[in-house]
């Protein structure tokens, strides 16, 4: 990455971009069906008190590495469900707005409230939770666990690169050649300095949505700690390839005032994002899953 890039990006985050919210969604989606028109072998995840639900897509095992089956999320979590695990929009609140008493000791942790706008102006519905750190991350999966009885968490790095690459033993998804970046991914080159609604570029081949660029995510390292995969909006094709990996910097946070530093919120990350997976069966990512009740 270049620093020249840096200095530039840091000056537009402090000037907020709030008119790149609108500017991202001017230009026509490669992807314009969506997620929910690929995915439909996986299942939707409801969020709760919100009409939104998060796709999940079977990704098969891989006896050789080890890799059992799972489902991941076809699109980095976004602001639509995000927001309702950090705000608390799930608690049920009286006429004074607080939460009702039988509901104050739920025994879900939520993050504290960010000092600055967490989308930083770039778009909110529709667009992946940004400026997260890898603590809040789990912090949304444990949430979700208990909220709907199954078991979310972050995905191993080996099992980010295996859905990711969806079968394939090449550099991105597609192929080696990093001239089609553009037709799957925003990086860089295309994006103007800022990330885009998720599921606006091609799927890879088992219907994950910016598993290169858009916005980087949090898996759990080889190592056991965290690292951020996939590239972002920010980054150079090099830096998009499923083997790119990068550890926490104390530069993204570097402009936090609080002392210590926010364990939720990386001030300067607005780069970093997180999909999640969901332990599954072996036999449900065999094939289609039955279509869930619409009643």
């Amino acid at each position: 990455m270049r620093s020249h890039r840096d200095v530039l990006f840091g000056l537009c985050v402090c000037l907020g971009l709030g008119f790149m919210g609108a500017r991202a969604l001017a230009e026509p989606p490669v992807a314009a069906a969506g997620p929910e028109a690929v995915s439909r072998a996986g299942f939707s995840q409801e969020i709760p008190s919100a009409a939104y639900k998060i796709v999940m897509v079977p990704i098969p095992g891989d006896d050789a590495k080890g890799i059992k089956p799972f489902a991941i999320s076809a699109t980095e979590v976004t602001w639509d469900a995000f927001d309702v695990y950090a705000y608390g929009l799930d608690v049920p609140r009286g006429e004074d707005g607080q939460p009702m008493p039988s509901t104050r000791a739920d025994g879900v942790t939520r993050p504290s409230k960010p000092y600055l706008p967490p989308d930083r102006g770039f778009g909110h519905d529709g667009f992946a939770a940004i400026c997260v750190s890898f603590e809040n991350a789990k912090g949304f999966c444990d949430w979700l666990s208990a909220r709907s009885g199954k078991t979310y968490r972050l995905a191993t790095e080996a099992e980010w690169e295996h859905a990711c690459l969806a079968g394939a033993t090449t550099r991105y998804h597609f192929g080696d050649d990093a001239t089609r970046l553009g037709d799957y991914a925003w990086y860089y080159d295309n994006t103007d300095g800022a990330p885009r609604a998720v599921g606006t570029r091609k799927p890879n081949a088992w219907g994950l949505f910016d598993m290169h660029g858009n916005v980087a995510e949090w898996v759990v390292g080889r190592d056991g700690k965290p690292v951020t995969k996939g590239g972002s909006f920010r980054d150079d094709a090099q830096d998009l390839i499923a083997a790119a990996r990068r550890p926490q910097s104390p530069a993204w946070n570097a402009s936090d005032p609080q002392m210590p530093k926010s364990q939720w919120w990386l001030a300067d990350a607005p780069f970093v994002g997180f999909r999640i997976v969901c332990e599954v069966m072996e036999e449900a990512a065999d094939g289609p899953a039955p279509e869930e009740s619409k009643e």
